[in-house]
């Protein structure tokens, strides 16, 4: 899917796995850092997810999501990510539409952080009570 934002041309399209190195460095600069010391698990992650799509523009890595779905009822979104000088221009917006469109009898859901909560909060998310625990934690 292409789309003109900014006079800028950027491309949603699916994640191909030479598209790795790039999610990790971006992975990197937003200082992710259990997916960038988890890289190997990163990457099978990004191998056995059911959503998986990067935003370019003129061949840039840019951003991605990435998700799991059944494609009736959930669609949970693991990571989205837009390189910062890219904020801002609803291209995170566009691409949570674009991959909502693909399975829309779903409902969306994700976690935020106190950082990002108030962007999903002005896209009409609500808030919804969960829990987390690793493995170790048990």
């Amino acid at each position: 899917m292409e789309l003109i934002i900014n006079n800028k041309k950027i491309n949603i399209r699916s994640y191909k796995e030479s598209d790795f190195e790039q999610i990790h460095q971006l992975n990197k600069d937003e200082s992710w850092n259990n997916l960038v010391e988890k890289q190997t698990d990163t990457r099978h992650a990004w191998t056995n997810s059911s959503i998986t799509y990067v935003v370019t523009c003129n061949e840039e890595l840019i951003g991605y999501v990435r998700g799991l779905t059944d494609g009736h009822i959930t669609l949970y979104i693991c990571e989205l990510l837009i390189k910062k000088e890219y904020r801002g221009l609803q291209i995170g917006t566009e691409l949570l539409s674009y991959v909502h469109n693909l399975y829309p009898k779903t409902r969306m859901e994700l976690l935020a952080s106190t950082t990002s909560h108030s962007y999903y909060e002005a896209n009409k998310f609500r808030k919804f009570y969960g829990f987390r625990r690793t493995f170790e934690e048990i």
